[in-house]
C-alpha cells in the first residue's frame, strides 16, 4: 500500500508499507543539483553532500559512520543534475533513529573550516579521478556539447578552482535558497506502518520553514544542439558516445522509447551488442541508454572500441540505426522486448530502496505516484509503428559525439555534424 501526504510547511512524504520485509529505506530527496547551480558555483550541490556527512552538532564525522555500522545499516548519498538523495537502509526496529540521524545530518551539520579544506581534497582527487575514466568522461563531454552553456551541461563535481573558493557561509547560503521545504521529498519504504513513518518525518522536519520570498523555481528548458566533441588521450581504447534529443519524464513517447532502447542496445540479445560485439569482434562494451529530465532528454549510443574500428563501429551503429526507421520490428520481436522490459522492472522493484526510489523520483519530477500497474499497461499498449515513428524522431536528423583516445586521424565528420538543431 503505497501513501503521500503534504506537511503544512510543504514537505511531502511518500512511502510504501511492505509487510513481508524486515528492512526499511529511507531517502531525503532534494530538488537540487548542477542544473540548479551557476557557472560560479558549479559542484556546490556535490560537494555539500560530501560535507553533511563531515560533523553535526552531535556528531562527529567518525561518530556518524559509527550509528550506521553499528546497526547493521547502510547510509549513502548521491547528487544528479536534478536531485540529491540522502538515504539509509536498516532493520525495521532501527527505523526511528535511522531517520533522526539523518534529520540530524541535514538540519544541523557543522560545516567546520578543517573539515571543509579535507574533504576539498577529496572531491578534488574525485575529479581528477574521473579524468582516468574515459567512459565516464566521454558523457561529460557530451553533455557539455549538446547543451553547451544551459546548467544541464554542467559537470555535477564542478571545477576544482569553484570547490577551492567555497567558504562554509557559501553552503549555508545554498542550502537557505536551495534546500527548502516545497523542494524536499521523503520517501519511506519497507516494514514500517503509514502513522509511525509520517508521525516521525513531522516530528523531525516539521520545524523547517520556507525562506522569505522562496517561490517555485523556473527552469528554462534547454536547446538540444548537435555537436564533435573530441579529447586525445593516450590510452588504449577510444571510447565514443553519440546522442540525439530524447523525451522528458512523463512523455507517453517513453514507453515506446524503452522498448526501442531494449531491441537497439539494452540487452546482451540486443541489435548493437550481437552485431558489433558478437558477429564483428569489434567491441566488449556496447550500449544504448536514456536519460530524462524534467523538460528534456537524450538518447545516446557508447561504444568502446580499438583506433583501428572507430570508422567500422561508427558506420555499423548508423545502420543498425537507420534500420529501425526503415523497418518495422517484427511481432516476435516486440513481445519478446515487452517480456524483458517488465521482467527487469519487476524484479527490481524487490527490495526496499528500489520501491523507496521509484515513489521519490515519481513524485520530485512529476508531482504523483505511478502505480507500477500503470507503467506495464504502458509497455503493453505500445505498438510496432509507434516504435517505428520513435525511431524517426530519434535517428533522422543524425547525431551529436563525443570522443576520447588515441583518435588522431579518425574522420568523425563524415559521422556527423556540428550545425545546431
Amino acid at each position: 500500500m503505497t501513501y503521500r501526504t503534504k506537511l503544512p510547511n510543504g514537505i511531502r512524504v511518500v512511502g510504501e508499507e511492505i509487510q513481508s520485509l524486515r528492512s526499511v529505506s529511507i531517502g531525503v530527496w532534494v530538488k537540487t543539483g548542477s542544473r540548479y547551480e551557476t557557472k560560479r558555483d558549479n559542484g556546490v550541490s556535490h560537494f555539500l553532500e560530501h560535507m553533511f556527512f563531515k560533523g553535526t552538532d552531535r556528531y562527529s564525522a567518525m561518530e556518524l559512520a559509527q550509528v550506521f555500522d553499528d546497526l547493521g545499516g547502510q547510509v549513502n548519498a548521491f547528487t544528479s543534475k536534478e536531485y540529491t538523495c540522502f538515504y539509509a537502509r536498516v532493520l525495521d526496529e532501527h527505523f526511528s533513529i535511522a531517520i533522526d540521524t539523518l534529520a540530524n545530518m541535514l538540519l544541523s551539520s557543522a560545516f567546520e573550516a578543517v573539515e571543509m579544506e579535507k574533504e576539498k581534497r577529496v572531491v578534488i582527487e574525485e575529479i581528477r579521478m574521473y579524468e582516468d575514466t574515459p567512459d565516464e568522461l566521454v558523457m561529460d563531454m557530451l553533455a557539455a556539447g549538446i547543451y553547451r552553456d544551459h546548467p544541464l551541461g554542467y559537470t555535477i563535481l564542478g571545477q576544482e578552482e569553484n570547490l577551492q573558493a567555497f567558504t562554509p557561509n557559501d553552503l549555508r547560503q545554498y542550502i537557505s535558497e536551495q534546500y527548502q521545504p516545497q523542494n524536499i521529498v521523503v520517501a519511506i519504504a519497507g516494514h514500517i506502518d503509514e502513522d509511525t513513518a509520517i508521525s516521525e518525518v513531522e516530528r523531525l522536519f516539521g520545524g523547517m520553514s520556507n525562506r522569505a520570498g522562496a517561490d517555485e523555481r523556473r527552469i528554462e528548458t534547454p536547446p538540444f544542439y548537435q555537436a564533435l566533441m573530441r579529447r586525445e588521450k593516450d590510452i588504449e581504447q577510444v571510447h565514443l558516445c553519440l546522442s540525439s534529443a530524447g523525451f522528458p519524464a512523463g512523455s507517453h513517447d517513453l514507453y515506446p522509447l524503452i522498448l526501442l532502447n531494449n531491441v537497439l542496445g539494452g540487452t546482451q540479445s540486443s541489435r548493437l551488442f550481437q552485431e558489433i560485439r558478437e558477429e564483428q569482434g569489434m567491441a566488449y562494451s556496447v550500449y544504448s541508454f536514456h536519460t530524462a529530465y524534467q523538460d528534456a532528454g537524450m538518447f545516446g549510443i557508447y561504444a568502446g572500441t580499438s583506433p583501428d574500428h572507430v570508422e567500422p563501429v561508427l558506420a555499423s551503429i548508423l545502420q543498425i540505426c537507420e534500420g529501425f526507421v526503415t523497418e518495422q520490428l517484427t511481432d516476435a520481436e516486440l513481445t519478446k522486448a515487452k517480456q524483458q522490459v517488465k521482467g527487469a522492472m519487476m524484479l527490481g522493484l524487490e527490495s526496499s530502496g528500489s520501491r523507496m526510489s521509484r515513489l521519490a523520483k515519481n513524485e520530485l519530477l512529476l508531482g504523483r505516484d505511478i502505480p507500477v500497474e500503470e507503467t506495464l499497461a504502458g509497455i503493453e499498449r505500445v505498438t510496432l509503428s509507434e516504435i517505428q515513428r520513435i525511431a524517426g524522431q530519434l535517428f533522422r536528423d543524425g547525431f551529436s559525439l563525443s570522443a576520447v583516445g588515441p583518435i588522431e586521424g579518425i574522420n568523425f565528420a563524415a559521422y556527423v555534424s556540428e550545425q545546431s538543431v
